[in-house]
Parts: structure tokens; sequence; C-alpha cells
């Protein structure tokens, strides 16, 4: 009989909420406590499920605003976002691609719907994280990686019944092209229907698996629909995965900070004197500057 790790909750989502005028999305919170207390290094994830948005010439997003503690990974599955940071950095990313942004010390930044996406309009489905960072590295020099959905490694499962692409750690000796800052494991997986495939991490890595669309049973027992969000115990044991329909989905993994966390809006830091002193960083300009 197969060692399974046990299923500790299937969370749902929150009601669905805008940020800014071009994001509808989706929070978890394991256990009614927050994410990121659960799911360390993972802070945040905010799911924003497939929606149509009518053309527009006059593109949606979210205005400049600061970060600092932590790094910013968007995903996208439909549509396309552009990027400005006030350390010049920019990019486009599309259906499949990744933008890691290592916030550190501290950078401005706004994200809205690519010019030619709005003026078209259509699907937009995606996933922004936020990976706390440790200690001694919250306030690293600011970064960003633009991950294309070509550069991740793809392993193809038996029968072609499905891929896993892998972002960030390792899968069957398959390794992701994003650098972290702590040991996490982040696959965007494709299953065909009667798709299947197992997943092994370390017990003590929190570790979850979102459902974005199509149903899949877990483990052989637990049934897992659209939008849901599965937490595993911290035990020993291999995760089965098998698609009744087509799916996709987002495996999270990695080894906790154990660090305290004080956070305030767009900062995660240890402690409340340095919430204070970003925000004195902040007025002093020290975060550069970004129309």
């Amino acid at each position: 009989m197969k060692n399974y790790r046990s299923i500790e909750e299937v969370v749902h989502p929150a009601p669905a909420h805008m940020v800014g005028n071009g994001f509808r999305v989706m929070s978890y919170h394991p256990n009614d406590d927050s994410f990121g207390k659960r799911m360390s290094p993972f802070f945040l994830m905010d799911y924003n499920a497939e929606v149509d948005f009518p053309p527009t010439n006059d593109p949606r997003g979210v205005g400049v605003h600061p970060h600092r503690g932590f790094e910013t990974v968007t995903i996208a599955y439909k549509g396309a976002v552009a990027h400005h940071d006030s350390f010049g950095n920019s990019g486009i990313i599309k259906a499949g691609d990744v933008q890691w942004m290592t916030a550190g010390a501290g950078i401005l930044h706004k994200e809205y719907h690519e010019k030619s996406y709005a003026a078209q309009g259509g699907p937009f489905q995606m996933i922004q994280l936020w990976v706390n960072l440790p200690k001694k590295f919250k306030l690293t020099k600011p970064k960003y990686q633009a991950i294309l959905h070509s550069e991740k490694a793809a392993l193809t499962l038996p029968d072609n019944k499905g891929t896993v692409h892998v972002i960030a750690g390792e899968y069957e000796g398959l390794k992701g092209p994003a650098s972290t800052f702590s040991p996490l494991e982040m696959y965007d997986i494709r299953l065909e229907a009667g798709g299947k495939m197992t997943l092994n991490v370390p017990a003590h890595f929190n570790t979850g698996i979102l459902l974005l669309d199509g149903e899949v049973n877990v483990n052989t027992s637990q049934l897992v629909g659209s939008e849901n969000f599965v937490v595993f115990t911290n035990t020993a044991g291999e995760i089965l995965i098998e698609a009744n329909k087509k799916s996709t989905l987002l495996f999270l993994s990695g080894a906790p900070l154990n660090e305290p966390v004080a956070s305030y809006g767009p900062f995660v830091m240890n402690t409340v004197q340095e919430i204070q002193e970003a925000f004195d960083d902040l007025n002093a300009g020290k975060f550069g500057k970004l129309e």
C-alpha cells in the first residue's frame, strides 16, 4: 500500500475583489490563518481566475506602488501583462511566461494589461505570489527574472497525458530556471484527462497545490475541483495526482523560514520597526522614481 502524504485541508477561495482596475483576484487562507504563516516561504497567493475584459485604449492595471522585503512572482495563463519598475526593468509576460521580481531593499513598481491585449480584450487569467525573503536577504539588491514559457524545464508524462513545467526547484532531474533565496519548488502542471503523476518533497516543506481549472483526484480519495487549494500535512509520503478532465495546477512547496514576520501593505519585514524604516526610506526617495 502506498504511503501518501496526508491532506490537511482543501481551501476554498475568498470572494473575488479587484486590485486596481485590471486584476480580479481571489485569495486563500488555510486553517482560517494567514496564507503566509501556513505556507512560508510563500506569503500571499492571489488568483485571477479566467475573466473576459472588454477592449479599451486605456490599459487597466495597478499604478505605481512600493515593495520591500519579498519577491513577487506573476504567472500568466491567458492575456498579457506589462511591467515597469524604478530600476529600469520592464517587460511583457504572455501565456505561460513568469515575471519574478525581487523587491529586496525597495522598489517602485507598476503593472497593467499589455497595450495590444487591452485594445482587443479577451480572456485573462493570472496568478501572483509573494515569496518572503529570509531575514539576511531582506535588503538585497532588487532584481528581475523574466522567464519565458519556452525556458521552463519541461517533462512530458507517459502517453502524452500531460506536462510538468519546472519554474523553480527540480522535478525528476529537471531544474527550473528561477533562482531563489530559500529552498522551494514551483511547478506549472498541465494534465490531460487520464493523466497522472507523483510528487515527492521533503517532509518538513510546506506544500500545497492550486487547481486552477479542471478536476483531479488526490491520493486516490480526495476529489478536488477548480479554484481550490489543497494543503498537505508536513509528513513524509508521496502525492498522487490523477486528472478526471483536462486540468491546470500550480504546485508549491518550500522550506519554512521560521522567522518573525511583520507586514503592512506592500512591506514584509521581521519587525514593526523595520516597517517604519521602510516608510521612512520610501518617503526619502530611496526606492527610486517611477512615473
